[in-house]
């Protein structure tokens, strides 16, 4: 029976379990394009996030052979209804394994390395002690703000909103407008919301946009903010999410309110929080360093066995929400 090795790993609450093995090479000249058929095929995706062996809240990153000769891997990341271009949490998720697992020799206090995810380079520098690492710091690619304060219709009321990339393009908005605290116990009506919004932005807006953020007003520089994150098919990212905190500071970054050299934390719904500062600037945006850490939960062996009559999982609309999910 084929068996697919995974080494389970969380950053800030989300998980982003981790193949290190049991995957047949991938076709692709880049990360990027290996990405690509790994879409175009999809069934690991389905068979690693569904049920019975996944959930709605469940990411998986495949590491793969890089395709630049100055990087020690690439990875590839799967969601419950996307391939991201980029993700932090999951980078955190990536780089913690290989270290921790000896794929990449740490190295204390720092370990600097560089992995090619399908966005492009991203050099991640880890601190380092007793042979695990303590956090992860990487440069992100390049973010940088669409629109500002542009007028959003949702279920009758006209809501501002910004449009960023920081690695996935988010609908951002204001959480005091829509009379949210960002506590544990709104993540539900959190999550209708902020599926409302998607929808609604991708419609109006733009229509790269696949994620929204509803974030409380910001508190400044070097300041903690709390933002909720909501994921298709509509639910709350655990994490403070590294993608949308890139797209918050270009968006801040775009109004003149933090420049390079600047910082700040973001902080989700259960506390935990990233740390993003702006390292330059770009024609267009900024490039952000996200920092946070990672946890080993455990480690566990799939089996691919012909006789299971599930062998790509299954949906279910009583823990899987939303109307337009693409399965």
């Amino acid at each position: 029976m084929r068996t697919i090795d995974v080494v389970c790993c969380h950053a800030g609450g989300e998980i982003g379990n981790v193949v290190v093995s049991g995957v047949e090479p991938l076709p692709g000249a880049t990360v990027r394009e290996q990405m690509e058929a790994l879409r175009a095929d999809d069934r690991l995706r389905r068979f690693l996030l569904r049920e019975p062996r996944g959930s709605v809240a469940v990411h998986a990153d495949l590491i793969v052979p890089a395709t630049r000769e100055d990087c020690a891997y690439g990875y590839v990341i799967m969601e419950p209804t996307e391939y991201p271009l980029m993700s932090g949490s999951n980078t955190i998720c990536v780089a913690t394994v290989l270290l921790e697992t000896g794929m990449v020799e740490l190295q204390e206090p720092e370990t600097v390395l560089r992995l090619e995810a399908p966005a492009g380079l991203v050099e991640v520098r880890a601190a380092c002690r007793d042979g695990r690492a303590e956090s992860i710091e990487f440069t992100n690619v390049p973010a940088f703000a669409v629109m500002l304060d542009a007028a959003l219709e949702v279920d009758g009321r006209t809501l501002d909103a910004d449009v960023a990339f920081g690695g996935m393009f988010y609908a951002i908005v204001d959480a005091s407008a829509l009379g949210f605290a960002l506590t544990p116990d709104e993540a539900r009506d959190l999550c209708d919301v902020g599926e409302r919004i998607r929808v609604a932005a991708k419609e109006q807006l733009d229509e790269r946009v696949t994620i929204t953020q509803i974030a409380e007003p910001w508190q400044g520089v070097g300041a903690t903010s709390k933002n909720a994150v909501v994921i298709a098919p509509g639910r709350l990212d655990r994490s403070a999410t590294g993608t949308g905190l890139s797209a918050r500071m270009a968006a801040l970054h775009a109004r003149g309110l933090m420049k390079v050299g600047d910082s700040m934390t973001h902080a989700s719904v259960i506390g935990s929080t990233f740390d993003g500062r702006i390292v330059a600037e770009t024609d267009e945006g900024i490039v952000p360093a996200i920092r946070g850490s990672g946890f080993i939960t455990g480690r566990t062996t799939w089996y691919v066995d012909d006789r299971d009559p599930f062998p790509e999982g299954y949906l279910l609309s009583d823990t899987w929400p939303g109307r337009d999910v693409q399965s």
